[in-house]
């Protein structure tokens, strides 16, 4: 009886003990949005020679590097919202997913910051339904303030 008692009273602390350190992580996170840059797709069949890929930016020579890569077939940096970046008070954060053989397909950025590091996680979006038959990879580009914590993709 007495070792029913003990292991009952064990369960029950540590599981109060799991469920305070996850409300403590739980009120650590922030969630931000990244400021949208650009979103869509490259329409190049892959001939931009861009990779499945996440990128962190932080100067000008490596956004420039991109912008040129990406305009390589078509013009695509004519419709970014931004291309002048202060990379002394942002970054560039930059997803791009595999060439896919259909349209339709998006990706989405969720972000959150917490006191070790801010957690960008990638959502790959597909069509429903019908798509175009077209060659098309998704992309999507955005800043975020500059930070010294690590950025980490999911």
């Amino acid at each position: 009886m007495k070792t029913h008692v003990l292991i009952t009273i064990f369960i029950i602390v540590t599981m109060s003990c799991k469920s305070k350190k996850s409300t403590e992580n739980t009120e650590k996170m922030v969630k931000e949005n990244p400021v949208l840059i650009s979103k869509g797709n490259l329409y190049g069949s892959g001939e931009e020679g861009i990779e499945k890929q996440n990128l962190v930016i932080t100067n000008d020579d490596d956004w420039n590097e991109l912008k040129k890569q990406m305009n390589s077939i078509n013009n695509v940096s004519n419709g970014f919202l931004e291309t002048e970046i202060d990379f002394s008070k942002y970054s560039i954060i930059a997803v791009f997913d595999d060439v896919k053989t259909s349209g339709g397909h998006s990706i989405e950025l969720k972000m959150t910051t917490t006191s070790e590091h801010t957690i960008i996680k990638v959502i790959s979006k597909s069509p429903e339904g019908l798509a175009t038959s077209v060659m098309a990879q998704p992309y999507y580009i955005a800043k975020l303030e500059k930070t010294d914590l690590p950025i980490v993709f999911q």
